[in-house]
């Protein structure tokens, strides 16, 4: 019987406890479909000691929410994860490089366009005036490199003062205005291969798009030039991914850039497949020689 483990959140963080339970669910379902054995387990158990996963299959990650919260612990996870061989997908390399966003930065001089980006390893006041007369941008978002869930993100207007501003390195951005209009535009990618695609509009008055925040998620058909920037990201990264969310916007130009490349613990949003997670079960039995 082949045995699966899904790491979860820390169960001292108690911000996801009402929704994980049901993302695990869907999950489980998918994945016992393939004659599996699902255990859940907080990856908070496996930090120092990896020796309680080495009997599973395959480990995914894909509800580790609330990593960005403990960054230093994640990090060591991943190193223990590494030297201690454990079949994780993503990777832990990936799980390790893709917990900051500067690897957007890497992404860009690769060829892939970003919003443009200034960062920072401490905030200040200057430095968002600076951006402000630099730019001439309206709006600017600011948030940290480790984040997730819009985490300590603000959206700043021209002399509006810099308050809970992100600790420790940050990233300055233009405030893409078709995040209100057009919402962004989540690609889900298992083994490689489209599987299907769901817009995210925030709720009037605010520019998260969260469903936490109120999100309204849509199935959509990605049009062609979406579809070829997604394509584009996933060559632009090295290892081999069984599964990827990329998520894009419109610039004020009208192109697509792309906002995230999700590869460590993204929503698959299964419940807008119209497979039902079937591309994800066919991914996982690949990666596990089926």
């Amino acid at each position: 019987m082949i045995q699966i483990a899904v790491l979860t959140p820390d169960p001292t963080d108690k911000s996801y406890i009402g929704r994980w339970p049901e993302v695990l669910t869907r999950l489980t379902a998918t994945l016992e479909g393939t004659g599996a054995t699902v255990t859940a387990t907080p990856w908070t158990d496996h930090i120092e000691d990896a020796s309680a996963l080495a009997a599973y299959d395959l480990i995914l990650p894909v509800i580790a929410w609330g990593y960005h919260r403990d960054h230093a612990r994640w990090l060591k996870a991943c190193v223990t994860w590494t030297e201690a061989g454990l079949p994780v997908a993503n990777s832990a390399s990936v799980l390790g490089w893709n917990s900051n966003k500067t690897y957007l930065a890497r992404l860009a001089d690769k060829g892939v366009p970003i919003p443009p980006t200034r960062w920072s390893e401490a905030i200040t006041q200057d430095q968002v005036d600076v951006a402000f007369a630099e730019t001439g941008a309206p709006v600017l978002i600011v948030k940290p490199t480790v984040s997730a869930g819009a985490f300590r993100t603000l959206r700043l207007t021209p002399g509006q003062a810099l308050t809970d501003a992100p600790k420790g390195p940050a990233m300055i951005q233009p405030y893409l205005k078709s995040i209100e209009t057009d919402g962004e535009t989540s690609l889900l990618f298992f083994g490689g291969r489209f599987s299907h695609a769901v817009n995210k509009r925030p709720v009037p008055g605010d520019f998260r798009i969260q469903v936490q925040f109120g999100g309204l998620y849509t199935a959509v058909t990605p049009d062609a030039a979406a579809m070829a920037l997604a394509e584009r990201v996933l060559a632009a990264i090295d290892d081999p991914l069984l599964y990827a969310r990329i998520d894009l916007a419109r610039d004020d130009a009208g192109r697509w850039v792309l906002m995230e490349a999700e590869l460590i613990e993204p929503d698959f949003y299964l419940d807008h497949d119209p497979a039902d997670g079937a591309g994800f079960a066919r991914a996982v039995c690949e990666r596990l020689g089926g």
